[in-house]
């Protein structure tokens, strides 16, 4: 199981190695991060979170199974790993935070329900899943189409990744030959290493050098290797990429692309076990907190308006299945 990794001990850990200072500062009176030159209240890390909330919408909780609305909790795994600004603890270390958090809240008041979060590791999401201990999973889960053999998905965000830099690296990444004979880092089994393997695959066949993968344990053991020159860059999810740019301040988006790969976008989707009935109610709230604004003003509190969706899609096209 990954450690648990609070966002305080992460900014300490920067901070000690010199890669917060002075274009990014924690104000402990205030408990946000102010990237320097800017204006305004910063994104809040506090506990104090001042959540947007929705009311219950009757007709929409009328969708969700009767058995959970007489129980009257949400049952939700979220991964115990920190991935600002999807989910991370706030400098209390103990309160989850972040856009992941937020929605999933927001959800569960459109439906009536009291939202319960439990945090596990990535595997036991799906695990939880399966023996009906949760509910759903809203944790960055990209729709692909082996998934959607066991679960149902409903929509919520763009799936996109992007590649980090150190900044002046005058380096830009559109495509497989810009990464050939690249040193790059990327978490395992996930959706970038794919793309990033497959890539390396592409530029080998084509005469060019491979990529050098790079894998690490912890956030922070990237960003010293990136600022020390031990990798050219880092391939991860574009939120977690361009919070680390903001807060940080010595690295760049080089390159940003559908974590879907070529010719699809990807979806990232509240998930429930397939039949479990929840799906079609997950979509409406989407639909709902969508309608009234709720939805677009937190992904613009954790700046990720450039993935919001127009309407939740049920079980969309997902990431194709691994070939044989």
């Amino acid at each position: 199981m990954p450690v648990r990794r609070t966002l305080a001990a992460t900014l300490a850990t920067l901070t000690a190695a010199g890669l917060l200072t002075a274009c990014g500062t924690s104000d402990a009176a205030t408990d946000e991060i102010n990237p320097k030159g800017q204006r305004g209240t910063g994104i809040n890390i506090g506990p104090d979170q001042h959540r947007i909330r929705e009311k219950k919408v009757d007709a929409i909780a009328a969708k969700v199974p009767a058995a959970v609305r007489e129980r009257g909790t949400l049952r939700l795994g979220a991964s115990a790993d920190a991935s600002p600004p999807l989910g991370f603890y706030a400098t209390d270390d103990k309160t989850r935070i972040g856009s992941e958090i937020d929605l999933a809240t927001l959800i569960a008041d459109t439906l009536g329900l009291k939202p319960e979060f439990e945090e596990v590791s990535w595997e036991n999401l799906f695990v939880g899943l399966d023996s009906s201990k949760f509910d759903g999973v809203l944790s960055n889960v990209t729709v692909t189409e082996e998934r959607k053999e066991k679960y149902d998905f409903a929509t919520y965000r763009l799936d996109n990744i992007a590649f980090e830099a150190k900044k002046g690296s005058g380096w830009k990444v559109k495509g497989p030959e810009d990464v050939a004979g690249k040193t790059i880092a990327v978490a395992s089994g996930t959706n970038q290493e794919k793309i990033l393997v497959d890539w390396s695959e592409q530029n080998v066949k084509a005469g060019r050098k491979p990529v050098d993968i790079k894998y690490f344990q912890k956030d922070t053991d990237y960003y010293l290797a990136l600022q020390s020159g031990r990798i050219d860059g880092y391939l991860g999810p574009s939120p977690s990429v361009n919070y680390h740019v903001a807060s940080a301040g010595q690295s760049e988006v080089v390159g940003t692309l559908s974590g879907g790969g070529d010719g699809l976008q990807g979806k990232i989707a509240a998930t429930t076990k397939k039949d479990s009935g929840l799906v079609e109610a997950y979509a409406a709230a989407i639909d709902h907190i969508i309608e009234d604004g709720s939805y677009a003003k937190v992904l613009g509190r954790w700046g990720l308006s450039n993935e919001a969706v127009e309407k939740s899609e049920i079980n969309p096209p997902g990431l194709p299945k691994p070939k044989n």
